[in-house]
């Protein structure tokens, strides 16, 4: 069972968190949700087609533009209260590295802190714990927050995500986090190549075996373009492909920008595995 502020999941149950980018410099869309009216119009779209948790974060993960912390609180703070109004029953995640954004974005309601950046700040576990919100423990190879993977190299790279995501998920509900509100992400991406996140996916089915749910970052990602060669806005189809792969091998969380479309990839896979009854089944029957 995963429980997420409101909310409970049953462990074949998978769900879908929606990306909401509350900068002006994402690498998607490159801040059409920097404005509160969009950004409240996407959460609500997303809600509609099927989004259980929204992720909200206020630092691309790419190099750019310095970003405070006081920024970043600037630009989640305010809005997570604002969801929390308008959407009660909706979990509010909230992508952040640092401990002070994680306490300002608990104190205005958020359920779930994203930790992208493998626990590079130590105190934000102890945010979580303090306030009884869920964890995301994600590995990320060592990197610091906003770099690029530069010729990173791994003896076994599934070796090295479960030693660092159960190290601090372990951790984590030492500190006090709900065990059932933890979770652990292989990190697409982040501090690896191509070839370590597309190793990470075939694998996932190790991550899966250990217990903890896991949450998979697939959307849109450089490992998908360059395995096709396609550039961020025609990277689509591979992302659901990825998506299907993984839920396959048994992911439970997915967080995406494209919303309505993972939901029907899960919901097939989950049939086609016997978790999920077919929406409509008369052919044959009449």
């Amino acid at each position: 069972m995963l429980r997420l502020g409101r909310r409970e999941f049953d462990a074949h149950e998978p769900v879908i968190m929606a990306i909401v980018n509350r900068t002006p410099d994402s690498f998607y869309d490159q801040g059409a949700t920097f404005r509160d009216e969009p950004a409240l119009a996407r959460v609500e779209q997303a809600v509609s087609e099927g989004a259980a948790i929204i992720d909200i974060g206020g630092v691309k993960a790419g190099p750019g533009e310095e970003v405070t912390a006081e920024e970043e609180a600037r630009r989640t703070v305010g809005f997570v209260s604002e969801v929390r109004k308008r959407f009660p029953d909706v979990v509010i995640s909230v992508d952040t590295w640092r401990h002070e954004v994680g306490e300002a974005v608990c104190e205005a309601g958020a359920d779930l802190l994203n930790d992208a950046w493998g626990g590079v700040d130590p105190r934000l576990a102890e945010v979580a714990a303090r306030y009884g919100v869920g964890l995301v423990c994600t590995h990320a190879g060592g990197a610091e927050p906003r770099t690029r993977p530069h010729r990173v190299t791994y003896e076994d790279v599934m070796a090295d995500i479960l030693s660092v995501t159960l190290g601090l998920a372990e951790r984590a509900v030492e500190l006090g986090v709900p065990r059932e509100s933890v979770m652990i992400d292989p990190g697409h991406d982040f501090g690896k190549n191509t070839r370590h996140s597309l190793e990470a996916t075939r694998r996932l089915g190790e991550m899966v075996e250990t217990g903890w749910p896991v949450l998979v970052s697939l959307s849109n990602k450089d490992f998908v373009g360059e395995t096709l060669d396609k550039p961020v806005k025609e990277r689509v189809v591979g992302t659901l492909a990825t998506t299907a792969v993984s839920a396959w091998l048994g992911a439970q969380v997915y967080r995406v920008h494209e919303v309505a479309e993972t939901r029907q990839v899960l919901d097939m896979v989950a049939t086609i595995a016997g978790h999920r009854e077919p929406a409509v089944a008369r052919r044959g029957l009449a």
